[in-house]
């Protein structure tokens, strides 16, 4: 007996397309959302889960180091012994790559999170979550100085982000988010239904090629800029974070509270600027180029174009 083939990122399936009071069937291909299960075991510990998210399947691994590491249950690559997908006899074969077993090379930490089990979903992410007080009890400090972007660079992110979103063009139907240099050079983009879980995989990807914290970085996200994403930016040490959409208030005050950056709400050349303006070229402001407007909110601007 062969293995049952293990969930891609997209998923092909028959739908109806109805125009001009028509209707035909046609072939389309949809994001693939899985549940996926994150299990860890420390040193003279019972296994335990920790997580229950809804993903799309791959880079599970980075998946799962990077919300270990954003929740505090890791402090680096180092707490990591191995990653490997479930071998439970228990489990069917075709949900087997749906959990995602985590071998911590010390003992669980006594954190009081882990008393309950997260359950995630592709709307929400983890909650929860409470206070801006937590991150300081985690010993999460002010991020440092970081890089000084041009406006113009910070313009061209939405669609040198759009241009790495390689399963987003075949389904019309994922999140992203990119790890940009201050130049404007994408370093990595990952995709997921869930924008806090795309967020989770470019930590981990960061995490296991050593590039923690990440002090010279832009992190982008393809749709607004939450809390938990803020506070995912935060623990990796990226001192700034640019959304399509606009923040959340407590994505702001957290950004204004610990000293990142946050820009978001971009409209062609120009983008609204929340918290962090140290980190912004400086804009003579007589002059035409890509503008920056602290604060504008959003329905005093131009509606966007709506996107698939």
């Amino acid at each position: 007996m062969t293995d049952p083939p293990r969930p891609g990122p997209s998923t092909r399936v028959r739908v109806n397309v109805v125009e001009d009071r028509r209707i035909r069937a046609r072939a389309d291909l949809l994001a693939t959302e899985e549940p996926m299960e994150i299990r860890i075991i420390g040193a003279g510990s019972r296994q335990r889960t920790i997580a229950i998210t809804m993903r799309t399947p791959g880079r599970d691994f980075e998946l799962a180091a990077g919300f270990l590491f954003a929740e505090g249950v890791i402090a680096g690559r180092d707490d990591i012994a191995r990653i490997d997908y479930c071998t439970d006899p228990h489990l069917a074969e075709d949900e087997r790559h749906n959990v995602v077993t985590v071998t911590l090379a010390g003992p669980i930490p006594p954190l009081p999170g882990l008393d309950r089990r997260f359950l995630t979903t592709s709307a929400c992410g983890v909650c929860g979550k409470e206070s801006l007080d937590a991150l300081r009890i985690r010993g999460c400090g002010s991020v440092p100085a970081g890089p000084v972007v041009e406006p113009e660079v910070l313009c061209s992110l939405p669609d040198r982000l759009r241009a790495g979103q390689v399963v987003f063009a075949k389904t019309g139907g994922l999140h992203a988010a990119g790890l940009f240099a201050a130049t404007g050079e994408l370093l990595a983009v990952r995709e997921d239904v869930g924008r806090h879980n795309a967020v989770d995989k470019i930590v981990g990807w960061a995490l296991f090629d050593d590039k923690i914290p990440a002090n010279h970085r832009i992190l982008m996200v393809s749709g607004r800029a939450s809390y938990e994403i803020m506070q995912k930016a935060l623990v990796a040490g990226i001192p700034f974070v640019a959304a399509v959409s606009a923040p959340s208030s407590l994505a702001v005050a957290l950004g204004r509270d610990f000293g990142m950056t946050l820009v978001g709400f971009f409209r062609g050349r120009r983008f609204n600027l929340y918290a962090g303006e140290e980190r912004i070229a400086p804009v003579d402001n007589g002059k035409q180029g890509a503008g920056v407007h602290p604060q504008e909110h959003p329905s005093e601007a131009k509606p966007a174009r709506p996107t698939r």
